[in-house]
């Protein structure tokens, strides 16, 4: 069962008694929490029929008691247990989830991580709840995933400027989601973010950042990646060496794959490596610029100052002249 299938049930007022909601992805629950929580019941109904526990503090007898109230002045009441996964003796819900009371919404959320199958409580929830299990996306799926809120919401996004947010953030949905948000609020009667916009509402450098880097290192352009490891010395919160060496590392990684696929169509290629579609472009230039060998002997070097930032056969060097080195040795 996906979000997008249980709002929509939701929407045309279709219910089950009972919905478990868990995984490492919050972003997913979030959004049926808070739809559940302001927009099953009406604002006079959720008055009387609306009632949130928190797993830290719940008691599961005081939990059942409140699923097994009938509602008043509605046709259902809902019961929201949050940060389930905090909550003690949440096994002692298996009598309810057997025999749930059909006018009870009882939607649970328990994040971080899932319920161990073999458990008695996991296999009454399979046979008598509706289960959304969440999962991280890869860090390849971002970009995609962002465009795609972003064209939800009816608005587009550049190419770069979706990569500098995705990069800026990381793999936190909830944080994209509500950068983007940000951004919308700014845009005036403008329908699309460019890079200025990300520079300006999220305090991204757009010429000064790790992708920017990383298309330097591509083309090989020594003048400008070494201007923009500058910058990173002078302003080293805006880029430090243990966030920038892993980011260029996985970039390398990735077109390293690209010389065991055997077909040089960009579909083929993409699908083969896990590389989205939407930058497979860059990818297989930075392949032909450096050939085997030059990627090999990069991911190799990223190696050796990635321990020489932490010390390793390396005594005192500053992080802009390691990377100075590093990046003078990768295009040469």
């Amino acid at each position: 069962m996906s979000v997008e299938k249980i709002i929509t049930d939701w929407k045309q007022k279709k219910f089950g008694p009972v919905y478990w909601l868990e995984g490492e992805e919050n972003f997913y629950i979030d959004q049926l929490v808070e739809y559940a929580e302001h927009h099953i019941l009406s604002e006079a109904e959720a008055e009387f029929n609306l009632s949130v526990f928190y797993g830290r503090d719940a008691n599961w007898a005081d939990l059942i008691n409140a699923c097994r109230r009938y509602p008043m002045f509605s046709e259902r009441q809902v019961v929201i247990l949050k940060e389930a996964q905090q909550m003690r003796d949440i096994d002692k819900l298996e009598g309810y989830i057997e025999k749930p009371l059909s006018s009870t919404v009882l939607v649970v959320a328990h994040k971080e991580k899932k319920l161990d199958g073999r458990s008695k409580l996991s296999k009454q929830l399979k046979q008598h709840a509706v289960v959304l299990s969440t999962k991280k996306l890869y860090e390849n799926q971002l970009p995609e995933w962002a465009g795609e809120q972003v064209q939800k919401k009816g608005f587009t996004i550049s190419r770069k400027a979706v990569m500098l947010l995705v990069e800026h953030i990381g793999n936190d949905m909830s944080r994209i989601n509500n950068e983007i948000d940000k951004l919308l609020l700014n845009l005036g009667s403008r329908k699309s973010i460019a890079e200025e916009d990300i520079e300006q509402y999220v305090g991204v450098s757009k010429e000064y950042n790790v992708f920017e880097l990383q298309e330097a290192l591509q083309r090989k352009d020594v003048v400008k990646a070494i201007r923009i490891i500058q910058y990173f010395g002078s302003n080293p919160k805006a880029a430090p060496i243990q966030m920038v060496l892993p980011a260029l590392y996985n970039f390398f990684s990735k077109v390293y794959m690209l010389f065991g696929v055997p077909s040089q169509d960009e579909k083929t290629a993409a699908a083969a490596t896990g590389i989205t579609p939407y930058f497979i472009k860059d990818y297989m230039l930075t392949a032909k610029n450096y050939g085997y060998a030059g990627i090999e002997q990069a991911l190799l070097l990223l190696h050796e100052y990635n321990l020489r930032s932490v010390g390793v056969n390396d005594v005192g060097t500053e992080d802009a002249s390691l990377m100075k080195e590093m990046a003078w040795k990768i295009m040469q």
